[in-house]
């Protein structure tokens, strides 16, 4: 029986432990500030980029993986004639899962490689999934089935305090971002069947918050939780807040909160805060 290695993304929101326990293998994705290119876990860290965003000159612009390193570690990790399972972050924010797609095609290694239709933490609790399955012996179709379970009872809610990032990266006009951010407009998004979609815009923070306390309700009053995650953009306040009430509500749980990745946070802006969990 042939040993399986997981490859992922950097979008992936595993903790340090969690990829060391797992052997994940992470190709990291790169952002450009002002004209400097940093590799994501390389030479800058999910903690820097915030202040690094908040002084350029002009919103950061992110670059998927080179093909050439997805084949490099394909190759690399099949030399013991492993096969690879790589899990990536949704294709409607990034074409990288279509990177690793043309190395897997390139690759002398037997490479199975899917869309997780999610990012950041989201992404974790398929990885982990996956590594627990391959660890008692599962083939790639068994976890592909696991996978899917995941995927179709997962959630993630993104919180978003100003329109900035999103006017600058071209999201939404420059006139509808002046007037919403002059209106104190709020957005909650949902990210379903791998794509953003807008379930809130609000003024302030009373929308949003009622529509997190509708979240938690559900959450406690429906099917038993086994992850949640939270991660942000220097949320502060906000986040201990929700942090309180789910440790709160799930006291028996491992509530994992992280500065999420460039990537991400450069389409959010500071201040945006996402729950993500999963249940049975």
């Amino acid at each position: 029986m042939s040993k399986i290695k997981i490859v992922t993304d950097s979008s992936a929101g595993l903790t340090e432990d969690e990829i060391k326990k797992y052997d994940i293998t992470i190709v990291p994705l790169s952002v450009m500030i002002d004209g400097t290119i940093y590799v994501e876990r390389e030479t800058i860290s999910a903690e820097e980029f915030p202040d690094m965003m908040s002084a350029a000159k002009s919103l950061p612009k992110t670059s998927q993986p080179p093909i050439g390193k997805f084949v490099d570690v394909f190759d690399r990790l099949g030399q013991d004639g492993s096969e690879v399972l790589c899990i990536n972050m949704m294709e409607s924010i990034s074409g990288t899962v279509h990177a690793a797609e043309q190395a897997a095609a390139m690759s002398s290694t037997k490479v199975t490689v899917i869309d997780s239709q999610e990012t950041d933490r989201g992404l974790a609790f398929q990885i982990i999934e996956a590594a627990e399955l391959i660890e008692k012996g599962a083939e790639v179709p068994e976890i592909l089935t696991k996978l899917e379970h995941v995927r179709d009872n997962s959630k993630i809610y993104l919180a978003i305090m100003n329109l900035n990032n999103l006017v600058a990266g071209g999201r939404i006009s420059r006139f509808s971002g002046a007037l919403s951010n002059l209106l104190n407009i709020k957005l909650m998004l949902e990210v379903a069947k791998g794509q953003i979609e807008i379930r809130l815009k609000g003024r302030g923070m009373k929308p949003i918050n009622k529509f997190l306390d509708d979240v938690y309700q559900q959450m406690a009053s429906g099917k038993k939780i086994k992850g949640i995650g939270i991660s942000h953009v220097r949320g502060g306040a906000e986040v201990d807040k929700m942090k309180a009430k789910l440790s709160e509500l799930f006291p028996d749980i491992e509530i994992v909160e992280r500065t999420t990745v460039p990537i991400i946070a450069t389409h959010t802006g500071m201040g945006a805060y996402c729950l993500l969990y999963y249940t049975e």
